[in-house]
């Protein structure tokens, strides 16, 4: 979904672009990173990857499905064995040192993974990409629905103006790490698919700046991910899983709402960041508000429909009337403009 800079050889490239600016890091916080010369097998590595993992698996669940690949990964069974891979490896690196709610929110997250393999081994596995398609289309419809709207920008900005605010923050994001939208991708920079594969980029970036880049530079990653919780998916979200949960009802969208609501609490927790999420009160779509004591009208306003305007000044308005009246005459009927 995101396109990253590539190296020589076409390969992707996880090092920091060389825009990035370098930040001093306090004591506190490098007394924290170990050594990178012992962290190819440390826990921390582990976290970041696994966590890299969930991110992903949501991002890719909440797309609409142009072909097969996502449906066979859920037919296939890999789709909950990943997620309980990287969950199992995530709950040994915290170990004794990862909060009980964050613990907790493991224990919640592989509830449900089992909930969608018995959902995928009882109803998914006799799906067709069609079957897929139409259960995304019942939950999101075609357009943008207002009633669980995946784009953060329709959540907490009731001004157009702070939506493109919080959009101008959110391109920063990724211009700050090297990455763009792909072009098979038709989704805004505001949908959480695309939020979501940021941060298991972000997550995975950690992993590799661990072993390979330094102190320094993990920091700057580690804290761009906590910005980004805590200002953005933090916030909105916990309340677009609960309109989802809603609008879904049943089906797998109900259980990846669920999930993603359980993931979005244990990152807050992880991350040990305190986002200030949105509620049902906060929600309001933008609308356009004119300056105080400014109105707009369109010109063609009080003049009709565009087709009357057009037929009155070709004079086929009148013409069309007199071939009615005739008409009319013809038939018996009475003739009239009413």
């Amino acid at each position: 979904m995101v396109v990253r800079q590539g190296d020589d050889d076409g390969q992707e490239a996880i090092s920091m672009t060389s825009q990035q600016p370098m930040h001093r890091v306090s004591a506190s916080a490098a007394a924290t990173l170990p050594n990178p010369s012992t962290l190819k097998d440390s826990p921390a590595v582990e976290r970041a990857l696994s966590r890299s993992k969930i991110y992903l698996l949501i991002s890719w669940s909440l797309l609409y499905p142009e072909d097969e690949e996502f449906l066979d990964y859920l037919r296939c069974g890999e789709f909950v064995e990943d997620g309980r891979t990287a969950l199992d490896a995530l709950g040994i690196a915290l170990g004794a040192d990862g909060s009980q709610r964050a613990k907790d929110k493991l224990v919640a997250l592989k509830k449900q993974l089992e909930m969608v393999e018995g959902l995928i081994s009882s109803e998914c596995v006799n799906w067709q990409l069609s079957d897929l398609q139409s259960e995304h289309r019942r939950v999101f419809s075609n357009v943008i629905t207002l009633d669980c709207p995946p784009y953060e920008t329709l959540f907490g900005n009731d001004h157009v103006f702070a939506q493109s605010h919080v959009m101008g923050d959110i391109s920063g994001f990724y211009k700050a790490f090297g990455v763009e939208l792909s072009k098979d991708i038709h989704e805004r920079l505001d949908h959480l698919s695309v939020e979501f594969e940021f941060m298991h980029f972000l997550a995975y970036k950690e992993s590799y700046s661990l072993c390979h880049d330094g102190i320094e530079k993990t920091q700057i990653v580690v804290e761009a991910q906590k910005k980004f919780v805590k200002n953005h998916i933090g916030r909105w979200v916990p309340l677009f899983c609960r309109m989802l949960a809603k609008k879904a009802d049943s089906g797998l969208f109900k259980l990846v709402a669920d999930m993603t609501g359980d993931w979005m609490e244990f990152e807050a927790a992880f991350l040990a960041v305190t986002p200030q999420p949105y509620t049902e009160t906060d929600y309001r779509p933008a609308t356009f508000s004119s300056p105080e004591g400014q109105t707009y009208e369109c010109g063609a306003q009080d003049q009709g429909n565009e087709l009357s305007m057009l037929l009155n000044e070709v004079g086929a308005q009148s013409f069309m009337d007199v071939k009615e009246k005739d008409k009319d005459q013809e038939e018996g009927r009475p003739s009239g403009t009413a």
